[in-house]
């Protein structure tokens, strides 16, 4: 792989992850309700399950859904489903003071695991491994999962970090229940372009 195109394919990578999408409108809620430390699995989670899911969509899954393309369509139906009971989860988060002792942040497995229903992370995985390792070879595409392992940490952590510029405005438990109102409604309105639902 050229200099030229490992830069393209850090570029890529760098956008497709700090731009808005159900990990990062999920992060800066967890952000906002549990702070950016009680975050950090969540965000690591993120990082491990795009790497992982990059390298397994190129050395194989690919193969899988161009035979199967009825796969899509599955893929996607679950990923609604899945989507839309995070959106209610967020949107009815209780404030800090009402909140079960157990309430917490997703753990990192479960922000890994959550990448392969993700319909983001497979359009971002399908896309790299089409662009930048066409010829599928396990280096290429060992080189397109490493490019996401360095870059989606700093571009998620933005959107974790945001929570301790609107911490304080947050407090009010008003405002945090309108924010999380917002969130969820946000994240389910990511999932209309991603899925190719629109014309």
């Amino acid at each position: 792989m050229s200099f030229a195109i490992l830069s393209a394919l850090l570029g890529f990578a760098f956008v497709t992850t700090v731009t808005p999408g159900p990990n990062n409108l999920m992060l800066m809620a967890s952000g906002a309700n549990f702070g950016f430390r009680r975050t950090l699995p969540h965000m690591m989670g993120i990082v491990g399950g795009m790497s992982v899911m990059a390298l397994l969509v190129g050395t194989g899954l690919m193969a899988l859904f161009d035979a199967v393309p009825s796969l899509n369509l599955v893929l996607k139906v679950i990923s609604a489903g899945y989507l839309l009971w995070l959106a209610f989860r967020i949107a009815t988060t209780a404030p800090l003071e009402e909140r079960d002792a157990d309430s917490r942040p997703m753990t990192f497995l479960q922000a890994a695991t959550f990448q392969w229903v993700n319909p983001k992370a497979w359009a971002m995985c399908l896309s790299a491994v089409t662009l930048y390792a066409p010829d599928r070879s396990l280096l290429s595409v060992a080189i397109v999962a490493a490019a996401f392992t360095l870059v989606c940490f700093p571009a998620i952590s933005v959107w974790a970090w945001l929570e301790t510029v609107v911490c304080q405005w947050l407090s009010n438990a008003t405002r945090l229940r309108a924010f999380n109102i917002t969130m969820a409604a946000s994240l389910v309105a990511s999932i209309y372009p991603v899925l190719g639902l629109g014309t």
